[in-house]
């Protein structure tokens, strides 16, 4: 997927020297979202509030074919606080979207979407020194990986949307007998003669078996 650089971002990594930053935001459901950031204090980016963990922070290499293919990406925070540990521990976190962003210090506002996917594993490993939380986020190309399960059925329809009664017959016409193309089956007749000797057979419906 090809995206686009800001001005800001295209002008400062042509330069001969550069301020990076990293952004993330650990979407858990609200209101405990977890939005950090690769430098130190809080810093507002488009009306959201960073927390600076510095150099706590590490990112794998985000890799992106042109072939539709999921590749995910992995996150390691080292150090952590008991506030973010405690986070981590009783927040569930599974399918929840992480968005990654690239930007240069010169101008925060301006920043460039590098990675998008959604939270899948989370390893916590505790010593004397603090926590280290490592994240594994997978592309949401993944979802196009995993079989969809869904019942044609009036109880897993209504599940999905309220009132649709869609399927609320068919489990009566699952033994339904149904004639399609061949005679048809009446259940009162009449005959009469049409001529050249063949004789028509007139049920409830008006269709004439020959």
């Amino acid at each position: 997927m090809t995206r686009e650089l800001t001005t800001a971002v295209d002008t400062a990594i042509t330069s001969p020297s550069i301020s990076p930053f990293f952004a993330i935001d650990l979407l858990y459901d609200s209101p405990n979202e977890l939005y950090l950031w690769t430098g130190y204090g809080n810093k507002v980016i488009s009306g959201k509030t960073y927390g600076g963990i510095g150099n706590l922070i590490s990112l794998s290499s985000v890799q992106e074919t042109s072939e539709i293919s999921a590749t995910g990406a992995n996150i390691i925070l080292s150090g952590v606080n008991s506030e973010i540990l405690e986070l981590a521990i009783q927040t569930p976190y599974q399918g929840r979207v992480c968005n990654i962003y690239f930007g240069v210090r010169s101008d925060y506002s301006e920043y460039t979407e590098v990675f998008t996917g959604y939270m899948d594993q989370m390893n916590i490993e505790e010593n004397p020194e603090g926590a280290l939380i490592e994240l594994v986020v997978q592309n949401k190309l993944v979802t196009l990986e995993r079989p969809v399960v869904r019942k044609y059925t009036a109880a897993h329809q209504k599940s999905r949307f309220s009132g649709d009664l869609g399927l609320d017959f068919v489990a009566s016409i699952q033994d339904k007998k149904l004639n399609w193309g061949g005679k048809l089956e009446v259940s009162s007749t009449k005959k009469k003669d049409e001529g050249d000797g063949v004789v028509v057979v007139e049920g409830d419906r008006g269709a004439p078996v020959r």
